[in-house]
């Protein structure tokens, strides 16, 4: 999904229930498909405004999946993205979490794990 050479599996959330998969990504990095997918709009990550630097994310279907990329600017919200192209961007999440790794977040939409998948 994202240039496997500079981003990593991440897996923690420390006692909260973590419904996905994160994924380490620079800020600003590019974010890449995973396979080939349909783009199905731009997503609202969070209602508190103090987190505006990393609100935005996009929804997904491909390969039978439907999923969602969290903290990642699209360059467009429809169409359809081949496997290896890019989506769009990592957002500043230092900016607004600089306690923690910056990671996209994937999570499917029913929830399920997406481990395997990635």
């Amino acid at each position: 999904m994202m240039n496997m050479v500079t981003c990593a599996l991440l897996c923690f959330r420390g006692g909260r229930d973590h419904q996905g998969l994160d994924i380490v990504c620079s800020d600003g990095s590019e974010v890449i498909a995973p396979f080939d997918v349909t783009l199905h709009g731009k997503l609202t990550v969070y209602s508190d405004t103090r987190k505006a630097a990393i609100n935005s994310g996009i929804n997904l279907r491909g390969a039978g999946l439907c999923f969602k990329l969290f903290y990642v600017n699209p360059d467009r919200t429809s169409g359809s993205v081949r496997k290896g192209e890019r989506i769009g961007t990592m957002l500043p999440m230092q900016s607004v979490y600089p306690e923690i790794t910056s990671h996209v977040h994937v999570q499917m939409c029913d929830r399920s794990d997406p481990t395997g998948y990635f």
